[in-house]
């Protein structure tokens, strides 16, 4: 890999643009802006919508429809609490008229941003046709001292028979109704959110995953949890299943499964894996090295091996967060913009699934801990207050994982209500390497779930 070749002034007039942003999402609009901050002239192409993945077909629409999902247990909760409510029924079009206009307005908020900057949007696609070249499809060329590719991915279907038969998580905010019923396909995080989203909306919910349990890679305490509550919760989850095969048939799609079971589903959702998006985009042409999965293969300051290309976000496949996309955009404005190389920290990032119940997590997950070193497990599953007085059977799970030797919180686990709201504040100690001892020092907060991180005294595990 180059060494980086860090900027120390403006750059030379020769080129259309100081830089030019492939990508309208996240991360490269963050860059685009604040390397225009600087005095940099800087262009962006997007080919579809402002926002990206995250905004237009990803964690914004995903958590408003999380939210309206929630509601199928409130009415029962609400009743248990004094009030006289009638159950709900839920009305796709009412909501997806709503949540679409809330995305044009955001995009809306993307292109001010850009243009309040100084930023020149290109509504077009965009491929690097050479070290300091971008071709539109609009039939322009422009030159660049610097590239960004923030391109982001896409959902990736496998080929099979019928497999063109599935949606993504892309098509689900498209839909004109709500299937019946539906297969969601895989067990990461995005199948089994919309999993419990479907679910909740009153979908007839089957989650087909091959593995022993879904949430691979996560804490196997939390993730058995969720697992259960979502069962609990009515979603008929299969493990060790996959698909052999679809067709189309009167009333839906008909699958057959790997043991020759065949069922008939309103729709199939397939969420087994995304995909970089630089099929096309014209990188190897020109000297940039793609991974196996097509990602771009860049160093710790974002560079890639021809040193005017850079690359931050889901297309260089290294962590897949909105957030994290971000920050490369900025690193990469402060290494070769301000002269000032900075390295992105891909260490103890908090993040949270939104399944139901939801997961908070950061840091090393016990089985990760255990193979690093000696360590103690703090954990603590109880009914919270709120859905126990209602009734519901629903559980949390409090647990921190401790070094043995240095004391330091390795990692914290939280399934529960709100757990995305408290990994974020709990990752701040992590992230700043508190002792358990000084967790033991903070006094709790009464009555709270999140107090049981303070008060765990014992370990139930040693190893």
């Amino acid at each position: 890999m180059v060494e980086p070749r860090f900027a120390k002034g403006l750059m030379m007039s020769e080129f259309d643009y100081d830089l030019f942003v492939i990508g309208g999402g996240s991360g490269g609009v963050r860059a685009a802006r604040v390397a225009a901050a600087t005095g940099a002239k800087v262009g962006l192409a997007e080919e579809f919508r402002m926002g990206g993945t995250c905004v237009i077909r990803g964690c914004v629409p995903k958590k408003l429809m999380v939210f309206s999902s929630e509601y199928s247990h409130a009415f029962a909760d609400a009743r248990a609490y004094g009030w006289d409510v009638p159950d709900g029924s839920f009305d796709w079009p009412k909501l997806r008229a709503p949540l679409h206009a809330e995305l044009e307005r955001l995009e809306g908020i993307y292109r001010r941003l850009l243009g309040n900057s100084d930023v020149t949007i290109h509504d077009a696609r965009a491929t690097v046709s050479g070290a300091h070249e971008v071709s539109l499809s609009d039939g322009a060329t422009v030159s660049a001292k610097h590239i960004l590719v923030a391109v982001g991915g896409r959902p990736s279907v496998p080929e099979f028979e019928g497999s063109d038969l599935a949606i993504t998580s892309n098509d689900i905010f498209l839909l004109d109704e709500m299937p019946e019923s539906i297969l969601v396909v895989g067990g990461g995080y995005i199948a089994s959110e919309f999993a419990c989203i479907l679910n909740g909306l009153g979908v007839k919910t089957t989650q087909f995953y091959r593995g022993e349990q879904i949430l691979r890679g996560f804490d196997n305490e939390a993730r058995t949890l969720v697992s259960e509550q979502m069962i609990e919760k009515g979603i008929d989850l299969r493990l060790g299943s996959n698909v052999a095969s679809m067709k189309k048939v009167d009333g839906g799609v008909e699958v057959t499964g790997v043991d020759g079971k065949v069922e008939v589903f309103g729709a199939v959702m397939y969420a087994t894996g995304r995909r970089p998006n630089t099929d096309g985009l014209g990188l190897e042409a020109v000297g940039v090295e793609l991974g196996r999965g097509g990602e771009v293969v860049v160093d710790d300051y974002s560079q890639t091996k021809v040193p005017s290309i850079y690359a931050v976000g889901d297309v260089t496949d290294r962590v897949q967060l909105t957030p994290v996309a971000i920050r490369e955009g900025m690193a990469f404005v402060e290494t070769v913009f301000k002269g000032n190389p900075t390295k992105v920290d891909h260490e103890l990032i908090p993040s949270a699934i939104f399944t139901q119940p939801e997961m908070g997590t950061v840091g090393l997950s016990e089985e990760a801990a255990r193979e690093q070193e000696a360590i103690e497990v703090y954990a603590t599953t109880f009914k919270p207050m709120q859905s126990s007085f209602a009734g519901r059977p629903d559980k949390v799970l409090m647990k921190l994982v401790v070094s043995q030797a240095t004391r330091v919180v390795l990692g914290c686990h939280i399934v529960g209500p709100h757990a995305g709201e408290m990994i974020q504040l709990a990752g701040i100690a992590v992230k700043m390497g508190a002792t358990k001892e000084q967790f033991d020092q903070t006094c709790a907060v009464h009555p709270t779930m999140s107090e049981e991180l303070v008060t765990m005294r014992d370990p139930v595990r040693t190893s």
